[in-house]
């Protein structure tokens, strides 16, 4: 059974804001490869390298690319889980100032965490199994000062109730649940501070189908409800479709498309875009699925080949595409891609 079979909730009509809530400009993230006795830096693994995008208020970014693209590591660098090497990750506070995560010291990003937090992949990982669902809930509120005793138990049982779990659990410790119920833990725990900003990290790949489809309504009923804006990260096309508004593609460190989500699925401007597009599962059997088998391996983010990173599997590269790195541009309203061949290709999207 596919997600489009069991996923039936539309998109909400949402007002998105003309104003950026996140702005990266330029990010990169670099771990540096030590060998030696003497440990010294031999290279770097570009793991993330050289992307700026914006998120609206109220919308939800879908970012998707295969594994080991950077998705991840984009995530964590945001809510600054890992310090960028380089690069500006702009935030804007309630009173509409805009403030540099990336620049932030520990001490000062203690006041402005609770603006932004993370929904993990693995929700039998992100949970700690020595503390209760009470204190799991609570840990954001205490930590930020922002309730204590009575009131902040009943605050933890108001987001229980939100995510839609039982009050009479909140002594019970993570092992005593599912996958799907640890993972309504994780969303009330990263819901607890009233964020404006939530990356959530793959949060239903790990899922049953089933359960995915009951996170994924949670998570734009809770989205209409606090005005919250996502970065959702999944490698799904089919997830990624039903819950973004826009959607940008990554490859080897580089994102390479960004478009609003239906202009993106129909009109590709990327030929690995339009690979990724070709292996959506369709909805009936008797369509013949003609899926774009891209030669060789995914470049090494460690060796980078010259040029646009994607040009030994595409088959429309030209010597320009092994020469040249192409320029992020707007090839269509709203639609950005880093392709040479944007304005001359037709690729095929999906119906």
């Amino acid at each position: 059974m596919s997600m489009s079979e069991i996923v039936t909730k539309p998109v909400v009509d949402r007002v998105i804001s003309n104003k950026p809530l996140l702005e990266v400009n330029n990010l990169k993230k670099y771990f540096p490869i030590e060998k030696g006795l003497l440990r010294r830096v031999q290279g770097n693994v570009k793991a993330v390298d050289d992307i700026s995008f914006a998120i609206y208020e109220g919308e939800t970014l879908g970012l998707v690319g295969e594994s080991g693209c950077g998705k991840t590591t984009l995530g964590r660098c945001i809510v600054r889980g890992i310090d960028p090497s380089e690069g500006e990750i702009k935030l804007r506070l309630p009173d509409d100032s805009m403030v540099d995560l990336a620049a932030m010291t520990n001490r000062e990003l203690r006041q402005v965490r609770k603006h932004i937090h993370m929904i993990f992949q693995d929700p039998y990982a992100s949970l700690d199994p020595r503390m209760t669902v009470l204190d799991i809930i609570a840990e954001p509120l205490r930590n930020n000062n922002l309730a204590s005793g009575t009131e902040l138990t009943d605050r933890v049982k108001k987001l229980m109730q939100v995510v839609g779990l039982e009050i009479q659990h909140l002594k019970r410790y993570p092992h005593a649940f599912s996958g799907g119920q640890r993972q309504r833990i994780g969303i009330a725990r990263s819901l607890a501070a009233n964020p404006r900003l939530i990356v959530c990290d793959e949060a239903v790949s790990a899922l049953d189908v089933s359960i995915q489809a009951q996170i994924l309504n949670l998570l734009q009923d809770l989205q209409e409800e606090f005005n919250l804006t996502y970065l959702f990260i999944a490698h799904d096309l089919s997830v990624v479709e039903h819950i973004s508004d826009r959607v940008g593609v990554m490859y080897v460190g580089k994102l390479v498309e960004l478009a609003e989500t239906e202009e993106l699925y129909i009109n590709p401007k990327h030929p690995y875009t339009e690979a990724l597009l070709s292996a959506v599962p369709k909805n009936d059997p008797e369509v013949k699925m003609e899926r774009i088998i891209l030669s060789g391996e995914v470049a090494n983010p460690a060796d980078p080949p010259s040029g646009c990173y994607f040009h030994p599997r595409c088959s429309y590269a030209r010597d320009i595409c092994r020469q040249e790195t192409p320029m992020w541009e707007e090839v269509a309203p709203e639609h950005y891609v880093a392709c040479h061949l944007a304005s001359e290709l037709d690729l095929r999207g999906v119906e």
